[in-house]
């Protein structure tokens, strides 16, 4: 933690103010199991974000950027529901079970009904991974 004293004089001896820092003036580096827990602490429903960013001397919106920054991880790495939609395409597939269609953003995956999962889970990576 940081303090700061400050001294001044009324008297004219030359001397104006002077101002004392102690504590550590550089920026903390926070692991990544210390943010999680942190975050962990904040998402407590009993916890404000301002009462645990001053218990570890962090600025409330840090921890809302961590928070974000954890979201989005989750958003990424676990499996979630999408909306489908079941069109009719005009004429069916040749192949027999149809054809599945997935769209993620610009791209468009198509691959028949039978498509090996570890295979499509690899594509689907790699396209979730382009700019």
């Amino acid at each position: 933690m940081r303090t700061h004293g400050t001294t001044t004089s009324t008297s004219d001896d030359g001397f104006r103010r002077i101002e004392v820092i102690t504590g550590v003036g550089r920026r903390r580096r926070w692991t990544d199991e210390e943010k999680a827990w942190i975050v962990a602490e904040s998402l407590d429903p009993a916890s404000t974000v301002s009462a645990v960013a001053r218990r570890y001397g962090l600025h409330p919106s840090q921890l809302f950027v961590w928070r974000q920054q954890l979201a989005s991880l989750a958003a990424r790495d676990a499996p979630g529901f999408v909306p489908v939609l079941v069109t009719d395409g005009g004429a069916a597939p040749a192949e027999p079970g149809g054809r599945i269609e997935i769209v993620l953003g610009p791209a468009v995956v198509r691959v028949g009904a039978d498509v090996d999962a570890a295979a499509l889970r690899r594509v689907l990576e790699a396209v979730r991974g382009l700019p």
